[in-house]
């Protein structure tokens, strides 16, 4: 891009191309067209798969196929989308193949249709599965192929593949070697890296993204692409600035990190009467700060006990190191949380990926292939923050009682530091380095169906949110693009707007970074063909 352009040009600006209005123009033609019968939609999809090995008919679902609802719905990890009046994809495809991914981009830019790409169905709020306007779903789990390269100390993984996948072929080959992604084990690849993805590794190595050789995707023409061939710029991009703005991912190369045989964990748990707060405020200062080999997330929530409700507080800790000393560590920096040599568990680092799922120790290493969350699925919503300057204890206590008052919603603060800091804001998309304490999610969950219970639950997480104002980032309140926020702005009707617009939520998941997205966008789709309600936009979308 020339260094001439401005900071996004607004729409009939002279540095908008001709050309570029006009393919905008077609496109948004293309939109309100009527939708082809699905016998048309599937000639195109043959006519434009070029691998007979892999008939596209095999995996491709109309709604009047029986497997359409039971696949739509397979992967919806949240119940709010899966009512009967929830918009629906015009068809689902389940690649197996490349050729299925290219095919349904042509035809669907043929037939103005959105595509949405699902890899997990983790997307808090729905993005990747639902849209407003006619929509294909790419459903990705078939392309799940984890190949893992010791010599090289690398792995190919598609992007349909699971963390729990993903942790399970590395630990079948080695027991030295691990990934530093999520704590989720059904989460999928895809979204996960693309979003740049975190877990209890981050204090010792950084986030996902921070680890990404290489990379295959399927652009807006349809070509597959590789990192030679996609170019530096975009494949800064879709490390955290997420994949569904730019192409389809296929799959990404990762670089695995070295462990040692054996790693350390603890659980402990305290209530406020138990001295919640106290710890917690201590927590502030001593989580950021401490040994890069540890980890110690915290997660709050009501519960009641015989004297009533109250607060637990469960402080989880990862530590790349032997027990011994973790608990000398513990005892010097962090008395105030009572670790005992006792709390401090042994294990691969495989293990730990069990333990912060919460099954018991012992459980067949087995149980990461499962893709579904061992958990029934239930109405939620979340939201996030960063903190950059310790809570007064007065005010953590104040922030306690009032989710006493609410009820439902817990948080969870996972602390930054260590090799967080290491690189500058501008490495990746991926903005949140060097300043941050630590990272807050707001977590609703519910089982009670309909509308009232919803808004009363949205209401509840909504209010918390803004009783941490005064505590979190500011100019702007940032927020992590994984755990998708619609509350902060969306895009326009069938994705489009202008960079005014869009930097409403974008600055505020990439910061100063939003702008080079932006760029790298005009450059690889101008026509906004991967759009969303949260999608980067290119600089003439109006």
């Amino acid at each position: 891009m020339s260094q001439r352009q401005p900071a996004m040009a607004v729409p009939n600006s002279p540095t908008i191309p001709i050309f570029l209005a006009l393919l905008l123009l077609l496109a948004s033609m293309a939109a309100s067209a009527p939708i082809p019968s699905s016998q048309i939609l599937l000639e195109c999809l043959t006519n434009h798969s070029s691998s007979s090995a892999y008939p596209i008919s095999k995996v491709t679902f109309f709604p009047d196929n029986p497997s359409f609802i039971p696949t739509l719905k397979s992967y919806i990890r949240n119940l709010r989308f899966t009512s009967p009046t929830t918009p629906k994809p015009v068809f689902i495809i389940a690649p197996t193949h490349t050729s299925h991914i290219q095919a349904s981009v042509t035809c669907c830019k043929i037939h103005g249709l959105e595509i949405r790409t699902r890899s997990g169905g983790h997307d808090y709020d729905g993005l990747s599965y639902v849209s407003d306007s006619p929509f294909v779903l790419l459903d990705m789990f078939n392309l799940r192929a984890v190949t893992v390269d010791l010599k090289d100390e690398s792995a190919w993984v598609e992007s349909g593949a699971t963390l729990g996948e993903v942790y399970f072929k590395i630990g079948e080959k080695s027991k030295l070697h691990g990934f530093p992604a999520g704590v989720c084990p059904t989460v999928g690849v895809g979204g996960h890296v693309s979003g740049a993805g975190y877990g209890s590794l981050m204090r010792k190595f950084g986030v996902s993204v921070d680890y990404i050789l290489d990379a295959t995707m399927v652009g807006a023409n349809g070509t597959l692409l590789d990192r030679k061939s996609m170019g530096e710029d975009l494949f800064w991009a879709i490390r955290g600035g997420g994949g569904a703005s730019f192409g389809v991912i296929v799959s990404w190369k990762f670089k695995l990190v070295p462990l040692p045989e054996k790693v350390t964990v603890f659980r402990i748990e305290r209530t406020m009467e138990e001295g919640a707060v106290d710890i917690l405020y201590k927590w502030q200062e001593v989580a950021p700060k401490t040994d890069e080999n540890l980890f110690i997330r915290v997660v709050f929530h009501t519960t009641t006990r015989k004297t009533g409700s109250t607060i637990l507080a469960k402080f989880i800790s990862l530590f790349v190191g032997d027990a011994q000393k973790l608990f000398a560590l513990m005892s010097a920096s962090f008395p105030e949380l009572g670790v005992k040599a006792e709390d401090c568990k042994e294990m691969s680092w495989i293990e730990t990926v069990l333990f912060w799922s919460n099954y018991p120790i012992g459980t067949p290493l087995t149980v990461l292939q499962d893709r579904q969350p061992k958990s029934e699925a239930k109405f939620l919503k979340k939201k996030s923050d960063y903190v950059q300057t310790p809570i007064p204890r007065a005010d953590l206590e104040a922030v306690m009682k009032k989710m006493i008052e609410m009820g439902t919603v817990a948080l969870t603060f996972n602390p930054y530091g260590g090799k967080m800091d290491a690189l500058p804001e501008t490495a990746t998309p991926f903005p949140f380095r060097v300043g941050n304490l630590y990272k807050i999610q707001y977590s609703a969950q519910w089982k009670e169906e309909g509308d009232a219970a919803a808004q009363q639950n949205l209401k509840l997480i909504r209010d918390l949110y803004e009783l941490m104002t005064p505590y979190v980032s500011k100019s702007p309140r940032c927020a992590y693009l994984n755990y998708r926020d619609v509350d902060l702005g969306v895009n326009g009707k069938n994705g489009s707007a202008t960079y005014e617009q869009a930097s409403a939520w974008g600055i505020k998941y990439f910061k100063g970074n939003f702008e080079k997205l932006v760029k790298v966008k005009t450059a690889a789709d101008p026509e906004n063909f991967f759009r969303c309600e949260q999608c980067i936009p290119p600089v003439a979308t109006t």
